[in-house]
């Protein structure tokens, strides 16, 4: 439910958060919103969709754009993921870029610099990210390469640079909530945009169909790093069940691109497939709010990375 008072210097609006594959954009993103509404790895380019997280407070609402990692592409689907964000940046009120403290600025963040050059007028704020993983020294260092990539990139008639330069742990909580308050500063005056409550606006089965790959990315990432695909086919409550103890039944097919990527997933005897689906069972239930029933299915859709047919029907 919509609130029908708030302050008159309440505001509300869009930042998207961007950078390197694997900087931390959507561990972040959930610490920042207190829920788990994107799905996280170890591994890069995890991220295939824009997801929104609603960081609701007294004085603001503070809507976070999770993009997927900006990188020169090798794939259709990767440079449909770079189309994705730049459509989504265009919109914004301000961008965050995340540079991880552990490692040096590179080609990539520079190439990612060039692109926000291009968004004349949004505040561009650096988030520094991982700082609980490097001395003070290492740390310092970084925030002067940081502070440098903005004043020669982002604005190099005025080198004024990037807005703010803000560092940033989810481990520990180092600096969390300064980041909300360093990014709710850019935005414009408004009401609240999305009810009071909400942390997210993703369909229930976009999310579902997430947790799926995630769990499934745990073990075999390795082997099959950017060929997992997951659609959500049928999903609702059972029907006869006790009210204090409704039962979700879930069908969803995991797709891969080639039929030995299939016994990977499936695994000696199904053993690897029941893994997965107990792993994504469990953040599913917490997800819903009820018991699931979860029946997963392998497919194979040869190529689907490079197939604008097989992309376009699993949602790409």
């Amino acid at each position: 439910m919509m609130p029908t008072e708030y302050p008159e210097h309440f505001r509300s609006g869009f930042v998207s958060l961007v950078g390197r594959p694997n900087v931390g954009k959507s561990t972040l993103t959930n610490a920042m919103v207190g829920s788990k509404i994107a799905i996280t790895s170890s591994k890069p380019q995890t991220t295939r969709r824009v997801i929104r997280g609603i960081v609701s407070g007294d004085d603001h609402q503070l809507i976070l754009v999770d993009t997927p990692g900006l990188h020169r592409p090798r794939t259709l689907l990767g440079e449909r993921l770079n189309e994705l964000v730049a459509e989504t940046l265009a919109g914004m009120d301000a961008v965050a870029m995340c540079i991880p403290a552990n490692e040096k600025i590179g080609p990539g963040d520079r190439f990612i610099a060039e692109q926000l050059a291009k968004l004349h007028k949004t505040p561009i704020i650096a988030l520094v990210t991982k700082v609980d993983t490097v001395t003070r020294g290492v740390l310092a260092d970084q925030l002067i390469a940081v502070q440098q990539l903005g004043e020669e990139i982002l604005t190099p008639d005025t080198g004024e640079g990037f807005t703010e330069i803000v560092p940033v742990s989810v481990q520990g909580d180092v600096q969390v909530d300064t980041v909300v308050e360093v990014l709710t500063k850019s935005l414009p005056k408004s009401p609240p945009l999305y009810p009071d409550g909400e942390v997210t606006d993703e369909p229930d089965d976009i999310m579902v169909a997430e947790l799926i790959r995630e769990a499934a990315l745990e073990d075999v990432f390795d082997e099959l790093p950017h060929s997992l695909a997951v659609v959500v086919t049928e999903m609702g409550l059972r029907e006869g069940e006790p009210e204090d103890q409704p039962i979700t039944d879930i069908y969803a097919a995991i797709y891969v691109e080639r039929d030995s990527q299939k016994g990977i997933i499936i695994g000696k005897g199904g053993q690897q497939l029941r893994a997965i689906r107990q792993r994504a069972r469990k953040n599913i239930q917490k997800l819903l709010g009820t018991r699931v029933y979860l029946d997963l299915v392998v497919k194979v859709a040869k190529e689907w990375q490079r197939n604008p047919k097989h992309m376009n029907r699993l949602g790409f």
